[in-house]
């Protein structure tokens, strides 16, 4: 069979089985549309965690930036490897025992104010929306390769499906859908990678395999470093960022995890605390496979994209590259008429132009892999970016329904108006998602990067400020966040979108204006910092929180039982 029919069928079978989850497992509460009745058992919600945790950025984009970045693109492994244990081990237990179900719920009761609370609200949709903008963007770059359809329209196609799921199952059908996506991602994912391992190289373990020697007897890397030398690239061992730029980008990644809303209320779905803290540490473990196979997948990509496509004739390229033309990912122009592809660094030389979030999806049909393996990827894409985006928008819903209705415009509502303002809620963010995704303001491993930065600019220094220190009171945590999300936003507006300079940001012409050298990627650190400057600073000319306050503050860093051990 040829890789639609295969597509068909393993797409098929897949959205049947996450439809059939939602139906299901429908909420018919509130409290299982937003927390799936805190009943998940830890394992499970360390799956579901997992399925949330890597979004299209980690299965589509992650392995392509590293694959055209080489060393620099290792940045993103680094600060989201490390932001998910900070988060683990650093945040997520005592927000579950402070016991609110949103990152607005908490914001708003720590600091005792509905001011607070807004801003929060207004954080998590900026985030939210940043994020989920990549999301949609790799559904629809799944969808236009292998069912052949327009980007645009495989973008309404996954609203469609995650619309449906998301709003008729809340986070009681998202965490049990997010179980079978995990499953279908990491399957999909493992299995072209071993078998590229192999016949690459002969070792079956792709982390073991991108270090090892080819049937040629060079090792993998040094070859790849070769080849990019020789076509005038930077090798491929080598960076190119700054330091500052590379640690800058890293942090925003790390301590903007631990600010994001759709990964911190995962840790409410479990019945205990010390559920919270085993969920985590299996989805981590889970989470690690993929992360120490991307390396490895990028090196494999790398290699065989060279070797297949550069010197060689337009005419005599094999089908795949056919296949990704059609989507306008990839686009070939023949500059000297010589009908020999240039795949060279020199931008007025080279002849082939490459979409890097394609470089995974690709890979198995560059290195000629089955039609059915081909198929799998594209469905394990889906599920990648379709799981994190119904996670976003429980977010976006929860943040509307419960952060602004509930708590502040109508107290008094009932909790079937609570679950039906939910569900619209849910419904006019896929919308508004899906033209994010239509219109996405970069590759998705970017956008992603952006959000992180939001997060840590607005959402980890109110978080670590309210468990850790007790006298950091309400004036302070808003000014701090407004501080550091509007210089986030205005930052990223300017150097990655040239909003303010005519465009030229574009292409790359205000790097030089740069602040301390930090991309728009890495800015997050900054912010975060002016974010903790001017909350400590209005802290101290301010009024300490109430008493009560701090001694909610107090109980929820002191492990239940701890009082009866000092007793005896």
């Amino acid at each position: 069979m040829g890789i639609l029919a295969w597509t068909w069928i393993l797409v098929g079978l897949s959205f049947a089985l996450y439809i059939g989850i939602a139906i299901w497992a429908r909420a018919n509460t509130s409290k299982e549309f937003y927390v799936a009745g805190g009943g998940v058992p830890p394992i499970l919600n360390g799956m579901a965690t997992a399925a949330d945790w890597m979004s299209a950025a980690s299965f589509i984009s992650l392995a392509g930036i590293v694959s055209f970045t080489g060393y620099d693109g290792t940045v993103y492994l680094m600060g989201w490897t490390g932001g998910y244990v900070l988060l683990a081990l650093l945040l997520a237990p005592y927000l579950r025992k402070f016991g609110k179900y949103t990152v607005p719920d908490f914001i708003g009761d720590r600091y005792y104010s509905n001011t607070a609370r807004v801003v929060a609200v207004l954080a998590a949709l900026i985030v939210s929306f940043t994020y989920v903008a990549g999301q949609m963007r790799g559904v629809g770059i799944v969808f236009s390769r292998y069912l052949e359809v327009d980007i645009s329209n495989g973008v309404y196609i996954g609203m469609a499906i995650v619309f449906f799921y998301a709003v008729l199952g809340g986070m009681k059908g998202i965490t049990y859908t997010q179980v079978a996506q995990y499953c279908v991602l990491i399957f999909a994912f493992m299995v072209p990678a071993i078998f590229i391992s192999i016949q690459m190289t002969g070792n079956p373990i792709p982390q073991l395999g991108f270090g090892s020697t080819g049937h040629d007897g060079v090792y993998l890397l040094d070859k790849l470093d070769g080849l990019s030398r020789d076509l005038g690239f930077t090798e491929y061992t080598s960076g190119s960022k700054s330091m500052i730029d590379v640690f800058a980008i890293t942090f925003a990644l790390m301590v903007g995890t631990a600010g994001l809303p759709h990964v911190i209320v995962r840790f409410f779905t479990v019945p205990k605390v010390s559920d919270a803290r085993k969920s985590a540490g299996w989805a981590l473990l889970f989470i690690a496979i993929l992360y120490t196979t991307v390396p490895a997948v990028a090196v494999f990509a790398r290699t065989n994209l060279i070797e297949t496509v550069s010197n060689k004739e337009y005419k005599e390229l094999p089908e795949w590259v056919a296949n990704w033309e059609k989507t306008g990912l990839l686009k070939y122009t023949d500059k000297n008429g010589d009908g020999i592809v240039q795949y060279v660094a020199d931008k007025s030389k080279n002849e082939l132009k490459i979409d890097r979030d394609i470089m995974v999806l690709a890979n198995p049909e560059i290195a000629n892999l089955p039609n059915w393996v081909v198929a799998l990827v594209g469905a394990g894409g889906l599920a990648a970016a379709l799981s994190t985006a119904a996670g976003l928008l429980l977010v976006i819903a929860s943040s509307i329904s419960h952060d602004l209705i509930k708590k502040i415009i109508k107290p008094d509502i009932s909790e079937r108006g609570e679950l039906f303002a939910a569900r619209i809620s849910a419904g006019v963010a896929v919308v508004v998602a899906g033209y994010f995704g239509i219109h996405p303001p970069g590759f998705v491993a970017a956008v992603v990067a952006l959000a992180f930065g939001l997060a840590a600019a607005s959402f980890f220094p109110a978080i670590i400020m309210g468990i850790f220190y007790k006298k950091m009171n309400k004036e302070g945590a808003i000014s701090g966040m407004i501080v550091g999300l509007s210089l986030m936003v205005w930052y990223m507006l300017k150097f990655k979108f040239g909003l303010f300079d005519g465009g030229k940001a574009a292409v790359g012409a205000l790097k030089a204006d740069w602040w301390f050298g930090i991309s728009p990627e890495g800015f997050g650190t900054i912010a975060m910092l002016f974010n903790f400057a001017v909350s400590l600073v209005v802290s101290k000319f301010t009024p300490a929180p109430p008493k009560e306050v701090q001694e909610i503050v107090e109980d929820i860093r002191i492990p239940s039982g701890a009082g009866d051990a000092q007793a005896h």
